[in-house]
């Protein structure tokens, strides 16, 4: 780790629980303080066959996307089969029963890794709204009634990411924002006419509509332009900003406007592969970020004069985006050194433990904070319970489903976990 000393620290009002909704509620993929943790209690810490398995739902395929909860309705993207469709579905939270599933289009497009269906949907209670990574955009209401319909690719050109897109929509204060932080090439068809430009846009989520659509230009090259991260709300200063990362910089942007407020580089020695997975966390009036490939992550000192305040060099993540819970932030290097979890002080980037998970499979879900607890899954269906906070690193229980591939993070709702494999959405809880 490295302390970069004799930077002050300057207190920034955080994340208000105002911008998020009730804890009892994972309306978005990052949950409703949007870094991966709720404040919900009295959660199982073990289950199997016969132990706290409150429902099983067959899904019609695999995908990295994360079940979203709000109002007793749990809603799933999903690709059907192997493809090349792709459906919106809704479930009972109480019982698990199906209560819509709806067809939104199909790309027999192929990605490494990946499939059309890794963002997150999101919710504010009353309506639902859908993205895909052939550019498909939807809103319905609870009921399964469409209220709109578009693709942004079609739109604004080939998403032109590597891997496939995977960036899952922001809702916020009556707006949904959307980034695009792309390649200026495509890799594949369909074709451009000229460069490709990176932009984040707001939308009306009743109607649609691009309320604002803001470039967002960077001096990286080829797949370094690329980011598979999710826009993050912030408040400084008392106003609102949206974070986004990706092709060397930070920047923030006024979510009423979309003008950019202030930007920062984290990565100056420009390469060709500098892509960024993991999304920003906030905590403690910092901002917590990743750099490509298991390059570190860094503590952020927002604003005009934006500089970091700490580094952690090893191990860090490549894929999954930290979690930051109950005054620690906790690091998943999910795929090399043994595959280790670290707890940090987020203040100082201080070591308060690390221990090693292992496993068969890589760990590229990102972690989940609750009750005390912290929820580990991987690819090969390995699933790790840790006891947060404390000086030690412990591991409370340990369990394993053969219904693979698995990408998508564990998620809680009013006292219960929900887990999507690649064949069925358990419900884990009493």
């Amino acid at each position: 780790m490295k302390i970069v000393r004799g930077l002050p620290w300057v207190g920034v009002i955080t994340l208000l629980l105002s911008l998020s909704a009730p804890a009892t509620e994972w309306p978005q993929w990052r949950g409703p303080f949007f870094n991966g943790s709720t404040d919900e209690k009295n959660l199982p810490h073990s289950w199997g066959e016969n132990q706290n398995v409150a429902w099983i739902s067959p899904l019609p395929g695999a995908s990295g996307a994360t079940p979203v909860i709000c109002n007793d309705r749990i809603f799933v993207s999903s690709m059907v089969g192997r493809g090349p469709g792709f459906v919106a579905l809704c479930f009972d939270a109480a019982d698990g029963r199906k209560l819509w599933e709806k067809s939104v289009g199909s790309d027999s497009r192929r990605f490494p890794r990946n499939n059309m269906t890794s963002p997150s949907p999101v919710t504010d209670g009353k309506s639902v709204f859908f993205l895909y990574g052939s550019g498909h955009l939807a809103g319905f209401d609870y009921d399964g009634k469409e209220l709109w319909s578009r693709n942004i690719e079609t739109e604004y050109g080939n998403l032109a990411l590597k891997f496939g897109y995977g960036s899952s929509p922001l809702l916020l204060d009556g707006r949904l924002f959307i980034v695009v932080i792309r390649r200026n090439e495509p890799y594949r068809p369909p074709g451009a006419d000229g460069p490709l430009d990176s932009y984040l846009m707001a939308l009306d989520p009743k109607t649609g509509r691009t309320i604002w659509k803001q470039q967002r230009p960077t001096d990286a090259f080829d797949e370094a332009m690329e980011t598979y991260s999710t826009p993050v709300p912030y408040i400084r200063n008392g106003k609102t900003e949206i974070l986004n990362t990706g092709a060397d910089f930070v920047t923030a942007n006024d979510p009423k406007t979309g003008n950019e407020l202030w930007r920062f580089e984290y990565w100056t020695r420009k390469v060709r592969d500098s892509r960024v997975i993991p999304s920003l966390v906030t905590g403690d009036g910092l901002i917590f970020g990743c750099r490509h490939k298991h390059g570190g992550i860094f503590a952020l000192e927002p604003g005009r004069s934006a500089r970091i305040v700490w580094e952690f060099d090893s191990p860090v993540p490549d894929c999954s985006t930290p979690l930051y819970y109950n005054g620690r932030l906790y690091v998943l290097d999910g795929i090399k050194h043994g595959k280790v979890v670290t707890c940090l002080d987020p203040k100082t980037g201080r070591q308060f433990w690390q221990g090693k998970i292992g496993g068969r499979g890589p760990w590229r879900a990102s972690l989940t904070g609750a009750d005390g607890k912290l929820y580990c899954i991987n690819e090969t269906g390995e699933i790790v319970v840790l006891a947060a906070g404390g000086n030690e690193f412990k591991i409370i229980f340990e369990t394993k489903t053969d219904e693979t591939p698995i990408q998508s993070s564990i998620t809680i709702s009013n006292g219960r976990l929900f887990i999507r494999t690649a064949k069925n959405l358990y419900c884990i809880g009493k």
